[in-house]
């Protein structure tokens, strides 16, 4: 990571490179020799500055790789990207990058000349993916493109200056290309045994599951873990956002909504997508998060031969996902009054999984499991199956707690469904060991 100094011979270099080599383009050659072309121009460029020539060897090796980076890649940032402690990159402003590891966000030494140059690198990363942030259009939702890279497919948002008050914002959640298995999830402490058992015997007993949390909780993760519950017979659609989900389930169809193109035209949503994937004989299907109008088709499906289904939402606690759900039905304009939408609800979910991230560690973990009982008047009755239980602070900061059955037996209804379908669950399970 260059220092400003370092940055200020680096950029000069990369002007003076940028129309020779653009004059000397070849397309037929490969990205190493293109790459290679180009280190020795910026080496010669670099080593007859006087700055330039007083370089220590790593100084000078460490400019020549930024120039490579700002020339045909992304930057400064660029270097941030293949380590995988990192799941999020976030620029606030050319002198303020920031990461998060394992939970927590930390600063980071990396800077860019100017705004400018962060401009350049979201101009870059948008129109790789057919999008454009700019004054016309400030808000930017893409996805970076970068095909064998362990990052492609990682989520994009940029916001351009203007809309940003002080500075034009890139914030890059980056895609895990390696499927999460529920054991794995265990042994950072996200659960435990019992939890996992449960788990596996409401997914496996075709349970509608709802995981809820906050941004960054580790829902869509957890999705993830949950369907390798899912039987190898069964046909199942996913639908998302952008691929995130890795399934390892032998018949799987996968799909992603598109946005419109530059002209606003050729928009397909997740709602359309939910709607045709009803005519394409799943077994279950999945929903990467529901956000929006698709909920009510999500719900529909559950009630129409579709069980099994899972899907995320944002949400503080279980409980508020009903409501979050409601809100979102209501968005599609429906007549049905609110009462109605949530006995629609209250018959399509069966539980909801809410999964929490701990900000003074950075840990996330399942604190409640919940069934959806039924409906008392309006409201949706909702009971706490097991819960994580918080009992203070380890020496350097770790949260402690245990996992723990409240006692509430899930109800006759969902029981009978599970045993219906091979999955019982004994009484002992319900209290604690």
């Amino acid at each position: 990571m260059l220092n400003r100094d370092l940055l200020r011979i680096e950029r000069d270099a990369v002007r003076q490179a940028t129309g020779v080599l653009t004059a000397a383009n070849d397309a037929s050659e490969s990205n190493e020799q293109r790459d290679a072309r180009a280190r020795d121009l910026l080496a010669e460029i670099v080593d007859s500055s006087p700055e330039g020539s007083r370089l220590d060897d790593d100084s000078f090796d460490a400019v020549i790789q930024a120039g490579i980076n700002d020339l045909y890649y992304l930057g400064p940032i660029e270097e941030l990207l293949p380590d995988t402690t990192i799941s999020e990159i976030m620029v606030n402003a050319p002198d303020d990058v920031w990461v998060e590891r394992a939970g927590l966000l930390q600063k980071t030494p990396v800077t860019f000349e100017d705004d400018e140059h962060v401009k350049f690198v979201i101009n870059r990363i948008a129109s790789a993916d057919g999008r454009r942030c700019d004054e016309a259009q400030p808000l930017c939702d893409c996805i970076l493109n970068r095909p064998g890279a362990i990052f492609n497919g990682s989520r994009v948002a940029a916001t351009a200056k203007g809309i940003a008050v002080d500075h034009n914002i890139l914030n890059i959640r980056k895609f895990r290309p390696d499927a999460v298995e529920p054991e794995d999830l265990m042994a950072l402490g996200t659960f435990d045994q019992r939890m996992l058992e449960f788990m596996e015997a409401i997914v496996l007993g075709r349970m509608n599951v709802v995981i809820a949390g906050g941004t960054g909780s580790g829902k869509t993760t957890l999705l993830n873990a949950c369907s390798s519950f899912i039987p190898d017979n069964q046909r199942i659609v996913t639908i998302e956002d952008a691929p995130e989900l890795r399934l390892q389930k032998p018949h799987v169809v996968r799909k992603t909504a598109r946005r419109p193109n530059i002209e606003g035209e050729g928009e397909i949503t997740i709602r359309q997508l939910v709607i045709h994937a009803l005519r394409e004989r799943p077994d279950r299907i999945v929903v990467g998060e529901c956000r929006g109008g698709e909920a009510f088709d999500m719900i529909q499906a559950m009630m129409t031969g579709h069980e099994g289904s899972l899907t995320t939402v944002h949400s503080s606690n279980a409980r508020e996902a009903t409501t979050r759900l409601r809100s979102m039905i209501q968005q599609t304009g429906t007549e049905m009054r609110s009462e109605q939408i949530m006995e629609l609800i209250a018959s399509a979910i069966d539980f909801i999984v809410f999964v929490n991230r701990f900000d003074i560690d950075g840990s996330r973990k399942i604190t409640e499991i919940a069934e959806v009982q039924g409906m008392q008047g309006d409201v949706i009755t909702i009971g706490t199956i097991m819960r994580f239980e918080q009992t203070g602070f380890s020496e350097d900061g770790k949260v402690l707690g245990e996992f723990m059955p409240t006692g509430e037996r899930i109800t006759p209804a969902h029981r009978e469904k599970l045993f219906a379908r091979g999955v019982y669950v004994d009484d002992d399970f319900w209290f604690r060991r």
